[in-house]
């Protein structure tokens, strides 16, 4: 049998031992960062939908009562409030549906729409510049009729197609039932108007 000879050990020069422990050292630090960065994009992300859920719930429109100001497919942020007033446009939960409506009459006005679709509050002609077509559309309800304690009159923007407060399916829409108001746009579908406040 033949004797195995050893190989002389090299030792590892002082440059070598000291770029293997900056490289030890560098890797420890990204993976410190990378833990690091991780963890704030969840807590953030946390945030972001708690925020959301609570206090500005982000909905898309479906339908085509409230053209031409809001178009199928639009994205909006709301505003969590069940303080809303007239003219201002809002989410209503109704039969475990969310819709978009405006806001006509408040509790205590007293609403009148005519056969050409004009619409009177507490006796005053409104001036609405966001209805195209007007018109009495679907209605079901006797004019002039007062809004009930606590509740809201709600119409589309659309009155020839819209199903609103003029339904005895709908009607009035109680302070419970206001999901919140919608506060701006955040994209179009139509890409014509991206972002921005809505009026």
């Amino acid at each position: 049998m033949t004797e195995k000879k050893k190989l002389p050990e090299t030792m590892p020069s002082v440059e070598q031992v000291e770029t293997e422990l900056k490289n030890i050292k560098y890797r420890k630090k990204f993976r410190s960062t990378l833990f690091s960065t991780v963890s704030i994009l969840i807590v953030v992300a946390a945030v972001a939908v708690l925020v959301s859920t609570l206090f500005f719930p982000v909905v898309q429109v479906a339908g085509s009562s409230m053209e031409p100001t809001l178009n199928e497919g639009d994205i909006l942020v709301l505003v969590k409030s069940d303080q809303v007033d007239h003219g201002e446009l809002c989410c209503v939960s109704w039969q475990n549906k969310s819709l978009l409506k405006r806001v006509i009459g408040l509790s205590g006005d007293t609403i009148d729409i005519d056969n050409d679709g004009n619409v009177y509050v507490n006796g005053e002609l409104l001036d609405e510049p966001y209805v195209e077509n007007k018109g009495l559309g679907k209605c079901e309800i006797e004019f002039p009729y007062q809004v009930p304690e606590n509740k809201i009159f709600i119409l589309g923007d659309k009155r020839e197609t819209s199903v609103d407060s003029r339904s005895s399916a709908i009607g009035c829409i109680g302070n419970d039932q206001i999901v919140g108001k919608v506060l701006f746009k955040i994209w179009s579908k139509s890409g014509s108007q991206k972002g921005g406040a809505v009026k």
